[in-house]
């Protein structure tokens, strides 16, 4: 997995982003999503590389990145700050502008940081994501059953944080395994990871402050854009399973382009874990969106 890539350790203030870094050509970041960490990637990572300059982070909260403590309007896990961190791991590898690619998490943290920092985002693309806003707003109870742990995480602490700790790798196997793909669609040394990951100090406490933010501040920041008329500008590219949730409950295009000025997209055959489930079909469609002309 990520076979000649440079792993890094990129500290700023108190936080620390923990990442690999490879191949050459245009700068290319990768964010991951819930629960997992940059491993997402690594069935098309090596492929990538041949390409881009691929960047792929664990968000703060998660894998081997810094857990700060949340804070009372959790913003230190707002997306506005798990942004910022990635935009700083960026400057320091030397890259101003850079493509970009989020999938679940990791794309919402990639809509604030296209809204926030327009300038360093070349292209946009999301997978298997509606804007957080747009979600919140449409529940409805076949949402509210498939994506139970969105209100599940959100309950004060220290619930949540008990239930998941008491044990971590279930948590894992039984979130993954639930949906589409079953966890046939995963390599066991990835599940094996992820498991290691979210149970380590702290790693519950912040996958939950995560949530908290989306249903907290996030919104806050999201409903001031759609007040103030601010719209993504880039290109943006939105990918979704066709067995998933957002397929069934949502118009994931029409609810991006309700906030971005140029959206193109389709659904691929397969469930929530697109780089893991189609990781060809993905390496294919970053191939062509991602053109530099």
């Amino acid at each position: 997995m990520f076979e000649g890539y440079r792993t890094f350790d990129i500290a700023y203030g108190d936080i620390r982003i923990h990442g690999r870094i490879g191949g050459s050509g245009p700068p290319l970041l990768l964010l991951h999503g819930h629960p997992q960490t940059h491993l997402i990637w690594h069935r098309l990572a090596d492929s990538l590389a041949l390409h881009y300059t691929v960047v792929a982070t664990d968000l703060r909260g998660y894998g081997d990145s810094s857990k700060p403590a949340g804070e009372p309007d959790h913003a230190s896990y707002s997306k506005r700050a798990m942004a910022a961190d990635q935009v700083a791991v960026m400057h320091d590898l030397g890259f101003e502008r850079f493509f970009l690619c989020g999938h679940d998490r990791g794309g919402r943290v990639a809509h604030r940081l296209v809204m926030d920092h327009p300038e360093a985002v070349e292209k946009l693309m999301l997978l298997d994501i509606a804007p957080t806003l747009a979600m919140y707003e449409k529940t409805d109870r076949t949402f509210a059953t498939a994506y139970f742990h969105w209100f599940f995480l959100i309950q004060p602490a220290p619930l949540p944080e008990t239930l998941i700790e008491a044990s971590p790798a279930d948590y894992i196997t039984r979130t993954m395994g639930g949906r589409h793909a079953n966890l046939d669609a995963f390599d066991p040394a990835a599940i094996a990871e992820y498991q290691r990951c979210l149970a380590q100090p702290g790693a519950a406490h912040a996958l939950c402050e995560d949530y908290r933010a989306s249903n907290t501040i996030d919104l806050e920041h999201d409903g001031t854009d759609r007040e103030a008329g601010r719209r993504i500008a880039c290109p943006v590219r939105v990918l979704w399973g066709q067995h998933g949730i957002i397929e069934r409950c949502f118009d994931p295009l029409a609810e991006w382009r309700a906030v971005a000025e140029r959206v193109e997209g389709e659904a691929l055959p397969c469930g929530h874990y697109i780089p893991e489930e189609v990781p060809s079909a993905l390496h294919d469609h970053i191939l062509q969106f991602m053109k530099t002309a």
